[in-house]
Parts: C-alpha cells; sequence; structure tokens
C-alpha cells in the first residue's frame, strides 16, 4: 500500500483528499494551515482539509512554518511514497521535495505553463479564456514550474463564474491525481518540460484588480465580474459606498454617454455605459447588506441613476 502525505487547505483540495482515502491509499499525515481566526468574533477556524480529515480519523499536523527543522523530521519519518500537494498555502523547500520516494506531486488549477501562481481560476476568466483545467506535476523549487504530468481540460462559458469553474475542477482535480498516481506506480507517464515562453503568472487578488474600470469593454467589465464571483467579488463605488456584484449580462450597444453613468435601474437590473457598451448588473450587495437580486433590491429601494459613479 502506497504511503502518501497530504498537503492542502481550502475546499478545493478537499475532494483529491477523500479520493485517496477511498483509493486505498495509506495516508500518514494531513498537513494544513493553522486554525485563523474569523468573522467579528475572531473565533478560531479550522481549513476546510482539516475539517474532511477529523471526519477520516487522519492525523493532522499544523506548523506556521513547514521548511523548519522539526517539521520536516515529522515529514521524514512517514516515510511517504508521495507527497500530494494542492493548494497548501506555503512554499516547500529542496529538503521538503527530497523526502517522498516517487516524488512531491501538485494539482494545480490551470493548463500551465499558463497560470502559474495563486490565483489561477480567477484570471482564467477574468482574461476571457475558454478552455482551462487542471494540471498534475512534480514540483520543484520554482513557482509552478515543474515537470508536468497529466492535464485535464473543460469549457468556460461564457456566462460561468469562477464558483462554478472551481467546482468542476475540484472534482477533474482529484480524478486526475489518482490517475497520475497509478500511472507513476506503473512507469506509463512520460514527464513533461513546461515551457517557459508560454507562462503567464496569475498573481493574488487585491481592491486594485477587483475594482470595476468603467473604462474598460463591456465584456471585459463582465468577465471581471464573473470571474470574482462568488469571491472575493467585484466592486464599484457609489457615494463613498462600496457596492459589490455577483452577476451581469452586457450588451454591445454603443452610446453617447461616456463610460461610468447609470443609464436605468429597474427589475432587469442596473444598466451602466462601458467603453464600447452597456453592463447590466443584475446581482449586488449594498454595503452591510446581503447579496441580492437587482429586482428584489428596488422592491423596496431606489437605485439613482442618470449620473457618473466614481471612477
Amino acid at each position: 500500500m502506497m504511503k502518501v502525505i497530504f498537503m492542502g487547505t481550502p475546499e478545493f483540495a478537499v475532494p483529491t483528499l477523500e479520493h485517496l482515502n477511498e483509493n486505498g491509499y495509506d495516508i500518514k499525515l494531513v498537513v494544513t494551515q493553522p486554525d485563523k481566526p474569523s468573522g467579528r468574533g475572531k473565533k478560531l477556524k479550522k481549513s476546510d482539509v482539516k475539517i474532511k480529515a477529523e471526519e477520516l480519523e487522519l492525523e493532522i499536523f499544523q506548523p506556521n512554518k513547514i521548511k523548519f527543522e522539526e517539521n520536516i523530521k515529522k515529514l521524514e519519518s512517514c516515510k511517504p511514497d508521495f507527497i500530494v500537494v494542492v493548494a497548501y498555502g506555503q512554499i516547500l523547500n529542496k529538503e521538503i521535495l527530497s523526502i517522498p520516494k516517487y516524488g512531491c506531486i501538485n494539482v494545480h488549477a490551470s493548463l500551465l505553463p499558463k497560470y502559474r501562481g495563486a490565483a489561477p481560476l480567477n484570471w482564467a476568466i477574468i482574461n476571457g479564456e475558454k478552455t482551462t483545467g487542471v494540471t498534475t506535476m512534480f514540483m520543484d523549487v520554482g513557482l509552478d514550474t515543474g515537470d508536468m504530468l497529466l492535464k485535464s481540460k473543460i469549457d468556460i462559458d461564457d456566462n460561468m463564474n469562477v464558483g462554478e469553474l472551481h467546482d468542476e475542477l475540484k472534482i477533474q482535480g482529484a480524478r486526475l491525481l489518482i490517475e497520475t498516481l497509478k500511472g507513476i506506480e506503473c512507469d506509463e507517464i512520460l514527464r513533461e518540460k513546461q515551457d517557459n515562453s508560454l507562462s503567464n503568472y496569475a498573481p493574488m487578488l487585491d481592491k486594485e484588480n477587483t475594482k470595476i474600470n468603467w473604462n474598460d469593454t463591456a465584456q471585459n467589465i463582465h468577465n471581471l465580474i464573473r470571474g470574482l464571483s462568488p469571491w472575493p467579488s467585484a466592486y464599484f463605488m457609489h457615494e463613498g459606498n462600496k457596492i459589490k456584484v455577483y452577476k451581469s449580462l452586457y450588451i454591445n450597444e454603443k452610446t453617447e454617454v461616456n463610460p461610468g453613468f447609470i443609464l436605468k435601474a429597474n427589475n432587469e437590473g442596473i444598466f451602466v455605459t462601458a467603453l464600447d457598451g452597456i453592463v447590466i448588473l443584475k446581482e449586488i450587495q449594498m454595503p452591510g447588506k446581503n447579496k441580492m437580486k437587482v429586482s428584489d433590491y428596488l422592491r423596496g429601494n431606489k437605485f439613482p441613476n442618470k449620473i457618473y459613479l466614481q471612477q
């Protein structure tokens, strides 16, 4: 029975842990990020992987810094055949990468070498990609630069949001990982070096790259909104208020009005001019409120129109 150390933290990693368990791998240790304060009460919150590992009655390890010598010794003591890494959240040094017999295998949510980095799902949609997928790879000391093993592709619908893509790929990734491990065990997979000239980077998301720029094209704004829905969400400012947007449509209908102008707000949505068309905001969240359809919001509230939004 192959011995595995599993390293992962968010919901995306949970199906892979489940598939390893269901397929009879001997999971010696589950390594995940420490519990973190969350919410107004700052109550400690377990990672999604920790919750699942507890359900499966697996040993859990939560070091603040995995690279410390005593933590590396704990990993070594497991004598793993594989270390499987899915969105763990810490960099593994060369000493850790050399521990397992067959190597450290990463499940990355893009078709490498495209979209290396922290937010590949979001940026694939934001950039209007029509296809993406997951890649399994041998890890090295670079950022998602190791030799590729297997890939699984998925088409991205014009209105698919990142939450929907996430839910599809977390299952694809789990299945691909099992296929990859079995292929390595039987020596049936050829490793493929990445072409660095084809790579690009998917950086962390912050308040600057999640803010809507009304001077952009209508399609780009729509892609930004769905690429950030439901998390961390695109937003715009109005009268000092941060308004989040979760769903939109767009029409390529050029107006005589400059970008950022609210043409109207009705049950169909909030119609805002863009560089080359109109973006229709369908689902929003006002400060201190729950997210809701614009049609529901307008039942008890008015949304100003015929004015320009703050750029």
